[in-house]
Order: structure tokens, then C-alpha cells, then sequence
């Protein structure tokens, strides 16, 4: 993924809390297309190779979270942490993390994580096929500024974790409104 490439237009499946459903799962399918989540707003989308890991629970979900003021600071309307995990799986993550600023958004099939490219395969781990972990900026539906991690590859033996950085990004935007 290249700055100024659109996003690939997918239709994410989501689980939306629903209170007319009573139980303890009062919750319901929605669909969410791209357009959805990136239309006519300036985002942040990162992507990880799964829910409740280390690296993706201890520093980047909560990184996200507890800056979230600051980015909005700096222009951002919306932080999105993307996984190859279905909606049940993300739900819960996010809820056992206490987040409440990040949305997150499951891409169960791994459709729209193939189509960015960044689709591998995590077999040593157990994982199967999981997103690679990177971060966006994204303006509109189009991509701004793009953060990877380096050694893209399948069955990478360490998880590189820096680029895609909370830190990263908000060092990046500053730069950037310093620059103006």
C-alpha cells in the first residue's frame, strides 16, 4: 500500500449491541461496508496480527486508546484496529481491554487484509493467515501516510513492532501541523 491508493471496498461483518434483544448476548449482525468506516473522515486505521496477543494487548490497542486526545488534537476523528478475527473475537477483546475512544473492526476472512497486501501466514504460531502489522493514516477513504513493519513475510520468526507505533504516528502528525 502506497500513500495515495484508495482502500479496497469490502463488506466487514459486524456484531452491533442491539437492547431490544434481551439476553446475555443482546447483540446483532450489521454489515459495514468500507465506505462505512472511512468516507468523508480522516482515521487512523492499524492493523495487528490478533486479538488478546502480547504485543497488540499491552502496547498498541492501549496506546491507541490512551492518545486518543491527542490525535484528535491534531486532526483525527476515528482511531480503527483492524484483525483477521470475527466480531465475537473483537467484541470481547475490546471490552476486556476496557477501550472505549478505538473501534475496532473484524475482518474475519481476512478479505480486506489480502486486498491491502498485507495478508501472511502466521502457521509457526498456530495462527494461520493473519494481517501483518501496520498503521495508516487515512483521509477519506485514500491513504495519507502508511507505516509498516519491516520484513513483511510468511511465518516471520519475531514480531516487529515500531513503525506501526502509537508513538509513530502521533510524532508524524505533529511534524507534520509543525511543518504548516
Amino acid at each position: 500500500m502506497k500513500t495515495g491508493t484508495k482502500l479496497p471496498d469490502v463488506t466487514f461483518r459486524t456484531r452491533v449491541r442491539d437492547d431490544s434483544i434481551e439476553g446475555p448476548n443482546p447483540f446483532r449482525w450489521e454489515d459495514k461496508s468500507t465506505a462505512d468506516y472511512f468516507a468523508g473522515k480522516r482515521v487512523i486505521l492499524f492493523s495487528l496480527p490478533g486479538a488478546f496477543t502480547p504485543t497488540c494487548s499491552t502496547y498498541q490497542l492501549p496506546g491507541f486508546e490512551n492518545n486518543f486526545g491527542e490525535f484528535q488534537a491534531q486532526g483525527i476523528d476515528e482511531i480503527y484496529c483492524l484483525s483477521v478475527n470475527d466480531s465475537f473475537v473483537m467484541n470481547q477483546w475490546a471490552k476486556a481491554q476496557g477501550i472505549e475512544n478505538v473501534k475496532v473492526i473484524p475482518d474475519g476472512s481476512g478479505e480486506f487484509t489480502r486486498k491491502m497486501g498485507m495478508l501472511v501466514h502466521k502457521d509457526n504460531l498456530g495462527f494461520g493467515p493473519r494481517s501483518w502489522r501496520y498503521a495508516a493514516i487515512i483521509n477519506d477513504g485514500v491513504v495519507e501516510a502508511w507505516f509498516e513493519e519491516p520484513g513483511l513475510m510468511d511465518n516471520c520468526p519475531d514480531d516487529p513492532y515500531g513503525e506501526s507505533s502509537p508513538e509513530t504516528l502521533l510524532a508524524h502528525l505533529t511534524q507534520a501541523v509543525a511543518a504548516e
